[in-house]
């Protein structure tokens, strides 16, 4: 059984969840303080961290940096705040995915068993897929840059693997964010496949201004390679 961390102040919403996800086959733990999740973490590991950003005793921000500089545990922040600075400090922290309240609980399972799914990509026979410089093995879901490797979250990936297993092939914005959640397009907030494009070309772009590996296709979508 896969053990989630659950940090939210709001007991109301966090039982609601930890009901919900139970059913689902999780195991959850539930902390309403930051001090109480450091606790919880150092008792036992978890498969991951659902993190809510407002806690009383300070910023799920910080938790957030403790949880990535110990390890590699998937994280999803949960948050009222759905500018894009929020979302972009979150994902530049560390997490793995980030989810606005309020939210619909098919959406946040959907979206905590993709990035589950990270240690088990999309394909999982060994392909090697190569556009502008940048490669993609897909059995050991590992990205290079130029022969570097270049560190990509869960879902930053899957977008990416979405985009390069269809080259040459232009995607709409729903078909990709069904592709990478799992879910109707309708569940998913869209300012988010803003960010994860962004943030994707600043890591494998050499101009992230002018891509060539990840292009816009004005009013249908995106495509990868020419």
């Amino acid at each position: 059984m896969l053990s989630v961390l659950f940090v939210e102040d709001d007991a109301t919403i966090a039982m609601g969840v930890e009901y919900s996800l139970k059913q689902d086959g999780f195991q959850v733990s539930l902390a309403y303080r930051l001090e109480e999740a450091r606790d919880l973490l150092k008792r036992q590991p978890f498969d991951l961290v659902l993190l809510d950003l407002g806690l009383p005793d300070g910023s799920g921000y910080e938790l957030c940096k403790e949880i990535r500089a110990a390890g590699d545990t998937p994280i999803i922040m949960l948050s009222a705040r759905d500018e894009e600075a929020s979302i972009v400090l979150g994902l530049d922290l560390g997490a793995d995915d980030y989810l606005t309240k309020p939210f619909r609980l098919r959406e946040l399972i959907s979206r905590m068993k993709a990035v589950l799914r990270r240690r088990g990509p999309l394909e999982t026979s060994e392909r090697s897929l190569t556009c502008g410089g940048v490669t993609v093995l897909t059995g050991q879901a590992r990205v290079y840059k130029d022969g570097r490797e270049v560190l990509l979250t869960a879902l930053e990936y899957r977008l990416l693997l979405t985009l390069f297993l269809n080259q040459k092939r232009v995607l709409s914005r729903n078909q990709i964010l069904s592709s990478i959640w799992d879910v109707d397009e309708d569940f998913v907030n869209d300012n988010t496949l803003t960010v994860y494009i962004k943030r994707l070309r600043e890591k494998l772009e050499d101009d992230p201004q002018n891509p060539v590996i990840i292009k816009t296709v004005r009013g249908l979508g995106y495509q990868a390679g020419d």
